[in-house]
């Protein structure tokens, strides 16, 4: 069908995910604007994103926290530039130079601004035929001067940016190692995915791998690791630490732990086994996405246009297909002390540096941290069981959905016991062998003051830390799980495929009725609970507004102060005497929803009750009539108004927030 004026309107086969019912259609204008068109009826929204000259956005958009590692980087090349301004930047300091910023302005827009550099998305409710239709009429008139693409070849880092360490004071508390290297952008092989290969086993948290043996040692609370800051001319391959207190005394320690795990990878060589394991992942998690806002959408799909062919506009980088051991070991071969940035911040460098960013005023010092350095500390190392992760055991391989006969719209009380009430909503809309599950472990005791909150707070931790070696995989494998303190108790979701979803649920259930007080562990969960109520300070003044609101309007709440002020005093012990206290008495509130049927359902919470109420020893009992807590809010009077002030908590920070509270109560009928 030919429409007005296309160029052309080739009939490209879009990659998309099985369960995606959109339809989708590549065309080109006249003047070689490419536009990619999605049809939605099921949409309410329309919405659009329009992206030239997007090698520099993306560079300047996935930078902006790290203008430290720009600041020391190559003068003449673009990722050095800082990517906002002020009158200082904008004006004075151009001026001073004899720039007028308007006249440069127009120059980049008059030398780059053309159609041919632009991509167009459009997501609307309308038919393919209707959008196109729209699009031709506001959009071809937009000149077209054939310009080409900026590139920037090289990397952004000279020799003298390589082998340092540099040393940073941050404003909130805490410590961390960041490791940077300049690597060949993994886009020019996009489908071997080598870099995400590498993410995925460095960045492991199984047995055997890096983060394992630094938390077994205690030094450290998180480990990332994979490729960032990209463009099609360079990349970095990155490594985020957070280290407790007793790991930033072993700085040279865990410096050499990362690099002994590279050997390891090198050791080894490409496996496989593996790379299909990362395949079959990645090739689930894209055919069955969940939905997002079309308007994320149409940006996530806008930034692909840029750098991948039509037919994997959808899809990007996210399904590594071809395994490829030389690229894989090449990339590896980049990962050396030789070609190492690190950077190493901590507010104990306070007063220890000698220099300052210009555009933040981070405070900082640079060392030059030679290949030959690292590899004295590498003779020296610690004798620590470093190897591969074994095969993940929840890899899911049933997407079959489950037939359930009653389409109900709204979830029903499926079934209800003195221990507990369980909602139940089959999927009726989406088709996904997905699942969501919610337990509310409803505790007196939890809430009934500072300590016992905290107290809480570190036993969800702990639970969440004793469970990370094994439901880590799960994870990778698309099957997420969260225990979290709640103001009348805790809470445990477990969500994602269906298919080993209930493995996972029995095992988080069986750790919390078994659990036990590691003393080791409390510390670093307790250090870590300590800096984040300490950092609260540093929160953003509309955060801290809310926090307030939340504060005056809600019941049974204390203030994060008083928290902050106990936390010093608690022990292991604490715990250990206060954990059967707070499940003595216990109702579980529970939701379930997705593919899985009504007896399925019901078996998950029989066996929680089994556990918790029904042993020969059990945990717990049930709640008394009176003991049944119901969240309330204070409710404001009408007629008056109320105002409530506080000074920011961060005196450094200038910036203030207001919070416009209106209650509304809606009085329901029968």
């Amino acid at each position: 069908m030919a429409l007005g004026t296309v160029v052309e309107e080739v009939d490209v086969e879009i990659i998309k995910p099985r369960n995606d019912k959109r339809e989708y259609r590549r065309i080109v204008l006249q003047n070689n604007l490419q536009v990619l068109l999605i049809s939605d009826p099921e949409t309410d929204k329309v919405s659009s994103l329009f992206i030239y000259f997007l090698e520099i956005v993306v560079l300047y958009f996935f930078t902006f926290e790290y203008f430290l590692q720009k600041h020391l980087s190559a003068k003449d090349h673009p990722y050095h530039k800082f990517s906002t301004g002020n009158w200082d930047t904008l004006e004075v300091q151009p001026k001073a130079r004899f720039v007028d910023t308007r006249e440069e302005l127009l120059q980049f827009y008059d030398n780059n601004y053309s159609a041919n550099l632009m991509h167009l998305v459009v997501y609307a409710k309308d038919s393919l035929d209707i959008s196109q239709s729209l699009v031709q009429k506001k959009f071809q008139e937009i000149r077209n001067a054939n310009r080409i693409c900026a590139s920037f070849i090289g990397q952004p880092c000279t020799p003298e940016h390589l082998q340092i360490l540099v040393k940073t004071v941050p404003i909130k508390q805490g410590h961390k190692l960041r490791f940077s290297w300049p690597i060949t952008p993994g886009i020019r092989h996009y489908k071997e995915g080598a870099s995400r290969y590498l993410g995925h086993l460095i960045g492991h948290e199984g047995e055997g791998s890096l983060f394992y043996v630094l938390k077994k040692l205690g030094w450290a609370t998180s480990l990332s690791a994979g490729e960032s800051d990209w463009t099609s001319d360079f990349s970095f391959f990155k490594v985020l630490i957070d280290l407790t207190d007793a790991g930033q005394e072993h700085f040279e320690d865990i410096v050499v732990l990362l690099f002994k795990y590279v050997d390891l990878l090198k050791q080894s060589g490409p496996c496989e086994w593996i790379f299909n394991e990362l395949s079959a992942i990645c090739e689930t998690a894209f055919h069955y996405q969940d939905k997002i806002r079309p308007s994320d959408y149409v940006v996530d799909v806008a930034l692909n246009m840029q750098f991948y062919p039509p037919k994997d506009w959808l899809v990007g980088s996210s399904l590594p297909s071809k395994f490829n051991p030389g690229i894989i070991e090449t990339a590896l071969k980049e990962l050396t002390p030789n070609n190492v940035r690190i950077f190493w911040e901590s507010t104990k460098f306070e007063g220890l540096t000698d220099l300052t960013e210009p555009w933040y005023g981070t405070a900082y010092s640079v060392e030059k941290l030679t290949g030959s350095t690292i590899e004295q500390w590498m003779e020296r190392a610690l004798n620590e069981h470093l190897h591969l992760p074994t095969p993940n055991v929840f890899i899911p391989t049933d997407f079959s959905l489950k037939n359930v006969s009653d389409k109900m719209e709204l979830p029903c009380l499926l079934r209800k016991s003195p221990y507990s009430r369980l909602w139940y909503k089959p999927d009726t809309a989406f088709s996904t062998p997905k699942a969501y599950v919610k337990i509310d472990f409803n505790c007196p005791f939890t809430g009934s003051s500072p300590e016992s909150e905290v107290i809480t707070e570190i036993f969800t931790r702990l639970l969440m830390d004793y469970l990370n070696e094994y439901a880590y995989d799960a994870q990778v494998a698309g099957l997420y799980y969260g225990v979290n303190n709640t103001d009348y108790g805790f809470q445990v979701t477990v969500l994602g495929y269906n298919h080993k979803l209930k493995i996972l649920l029995e095992t988080v259930i069986e750790r919390i009725a078994n659990f036990e007080v590691k003393p080791d562990r409390f510390s670093v969960i307790k250090e870590l609970v300590t800096k984040e109520y300490q950092n609260v300070k540093f929160q953003q003044p509309y955060q801290q507004a809310m926090y307030y609101c939340s504060l005056i309007l809600q019941d049974q709440t204390w203030p994060w102060y008083d928290e902050l002020e106990v936390l010093p005093h608690l022990e292991a012990d604490n715990l250990v005497k206060f954990y059967p206290l707070m499940l003595s008495r216990t109702f579980l509130e529970c939701y379930i929803a997705g593919n899985i049927e009504p007896n399925e359902a019901e078996s998950m919470i029989q066996h929680i009750e089994d556990n918790f109420f029904k042993s020969p020893r059990p945990i717990s009992q049930a709640l008394f009539p009176s003991q049944h807590l119901t969240k309330r809010v204070v409710n404001l009077e009408r007629g008056i108004h109320y105002f409530y002030s506080a000074e920011g908590l961060n005196p450094s920070d200038e910036n203030s927030a207001l919070i416009h509270y209106i209650q509304v109560w809606h009085k329901i009928e029968g």
